[in-house]
């Protein structure tokens, strides 16, 4: 059965790395939502003559934000049309508290979560610093506003729970602070294939 397989998480938790391992390994469609929007997000942030690094102020989640969803999610939907499994990294924080959106994605190609094995990988990190640490350490342009705005950005670290209608076997809270071992990497790859 086709697989639709979520990374997701907070910034800076390690959803892209851990997906990364798992595309290595197991292989699937790499559909990082960041990869996806940068050229059009860049592009729609000089225009408006915005800092085309930012992926965090208001002015991006107003005019980028959704369109990265949409890019990534068509892109998905694609993957599973042509039977193939797809891997989706990306925050999808608002799409967490929406108890039909999953459902809602699968319904624009014909299909749903009973033919469509759904694993939801929800990475996270034990504390606000372990976060400012990990975001730091990457050094990415894309980072500057949340590391300049942190009493503004931190609450988006907050772990939330994903509402999707679907089996509780589907979702996965991933702590994500510890080296990836072999051991855990087969824990990872026990929840996936199951």
């Amino acid at each position: 059965m086709r697989k639709l397989i979520f990374f997701i998480g907070p910034a800076g938790a390690g959803k892209t790395t851990l997906a990364r391992v798992w595309v290595r390994r197991h292989g699937g469609a790499f559909l990082d939502m960041d990869t996806l929007l940068r050229p059009a997000a860049e592009a729609i942030m000089n225009l408006a003559g915005q800092d085309p690094n930012d992926r965090d102020s208001p002015f991006y989640k107003q005019h980028c934000r959704d369109l990265g969803y949409r890019i990534t999610m068509d892109a998905a939907l694609e993957q599973l049309l042509l039977d193939q499994d797809a891997i989706v990294i990306g925050p999808f924080t608002k799409e967490q508290g929406d108890p039909l959106w999953l459902e809602g994605e699968l319904a624009r190609i014909g299909a749903s979560i009973r033919d469509v094995s759904i694993k939801v990988i929800y990475a996270y990190l034990p504390s606000e610093d372990v976060y400012k640490e990990r975001i730091r350490l990457r050094g990415s342009a894309l980072d500057v506003w949340k590391l300049d705005n942190w009493q503004q950005f931190r609450s988006s670290l907050q772990r939330r729970e994903v509402t999707w209608r679907m089996e509780p076997s589907s979702l996965l809270y991933w702590d994500n602070s510890e080296p990836l071992s072999d051991a855990r990497e087969a824990d990872l790859a026990a929840f996936i294939l199951t």
